[in-house]
């Protein structure tokens, strides 16, 4: 029950925090698919120093993978009453795909693919990509993988925390 009701919470912080963030979309244009960012950058709307592939992009990425896995770490470690290494990086792994899959199905999928707030001047004619669920869908398994960092992390908090 407790995971259950965890698993809610985390939904929720995450669509929140999702709605902060894409109050101004081209903010999060990496996020979209690659013909909607190729055309912001003819556009001119990209800040070259956010593109994928620059220093500062894996440094934000790095900083918060390992954030969330310290996230992660004090959340099964006091809420779940993880002890052990496996304990804290197998629950807080789960808990990590619970959000990834609700993030690539509801806000993804359902809510970004046809809510027109997301639709960034200029690429109104990008319907199909807008509406490329397999994009989400490759990010999902993606976000599997990177939760495995994320997940060790978490478990290690769970033992070095007293």
């Amino acid at each position: 029950m407790v995971f259950l009701i965890e698993s809610l919470v985390a939904c929720a912080v995450f669509t929140l925090f999702v709605f902060l963030m894409s109050r101004d979309p081209i903010k999060t244009v990496f996020n979209y698919p690659p013909a909607i960012i190729e055309r912001c950058d003819k556009l001119g709307l990209v800040d070259a120093g956010n593109k994928p592939g620059g220093v500062a992009f894996y440094v934000k990425k790095v900083t918060a993978m390992a954030v969330f896995g310290v996230l992660l770490g004090l959340l099964v470690k006091y809420v779940n009453g993880c002890e052990t290494f496996w304990c804290g990086a197998l629950t807080a792994y789960a808990l990590w795909v619970v959000v990834n899959w609700f993030d690539a199905i509801v806000l993804d999928c359902i809510w970004f693919c046809h809510d027109k707030h997301f639709v960034i001047p200029g690429t109104e004619d990008m319907v199909g990509e807008y509406h490329n669920y397999w994009f989400h869908i490759k990010g999902a398994l993606i976000g599997m993988l990177l939760g495995i960092p994320a997940a060790l992390v978490a478990g290690l908090m769970t033992v070095w925390i007293r």
